[in-house]
């Protein structure tokens, strides 16, 4: 099942706060919101997909516990990018002092910054094209690095701030330096 895009505007506006509290009265569902205003539900992960999405996690939380360089997230966090838009990335991390710069009522709403790594895992009903303009869009509101893994073509497309995209043929591990230094994600299960 692919993500349904619900085209809201003219008719309807959401604000940020009505946007949150329409997520916080449907906590079923995963829903993000495009930079246009449009509505993305996304329908629950598969078997497969979810445990992958579980140990791209892991591993990014494991880095991050001995570093202690940041905060990583899981993809049920939310984050409000400069462009308006509220996103939620399969994996995600944020710089110690960036997230240390929020308030604590900034850190209990929806995270009003970009992310400076991020991780999409493609699952197998994803179209690839809206995959790769939200890894751009990424990019465009601040993003440093990130990794758009497609299971489907067994390939890394890996984003980096100010420069091309790069495309790699199932590798078996990437290296996140010099962003988070030391990371390497193991992807041998992810190719399984």
């Amino acid at each position: 099942m692919t993500a349904l895009t619900l085209t809201l505007e003219p008719i309807i506006h959401l604000s940020r706060q009505q946007f949150y509290q329409l997520c916080q009265a449907n906590p079923d569902l995963k829903l993000e919101r495009t930079a246009q205003g449009d509505l993305v539900v996304m329908p629950p992960t598969s078997g497969e997909t979810g445990k992958r999405n579980l140990s791209i996690s892991s591993q990014l939380w494991l880095w991050n516990e001995s570093t202690g360089l940041g905060e990583a997230f899981d993809s049920s966090t939310g984050f409000t990018l400069p462009d308006g838009s509220d996103r939620s990335p399969d994996a995600a991390w944020v710089k110690k002092s960036r997230w240390e710069a929020l308030t604590p009522d900034q850190r209990e709403r929806f995270v009003p910054l970009c992310p400076d790594f991020v991780v999409e895992l493609r699952s197998p009903s994803d179209s690839l094209a809206p995959l790769q303009q939200k890894m751009q869009a990424y990019l465009e509101n601040g993003c440093r690095l990130g990794w758009l893994i497609d299971r489907k073509q067994r390939q890394a497309i890996v984003y980096r701030s100010g420069q091309p995209t790069e495309t790699l043929a199932a590798p078996l591990g990437l290296s996140a330096d010099p962003v988070l230094p030391g990371f390497q994600l193991n992807l041998q299960r992810i190719w399984e």
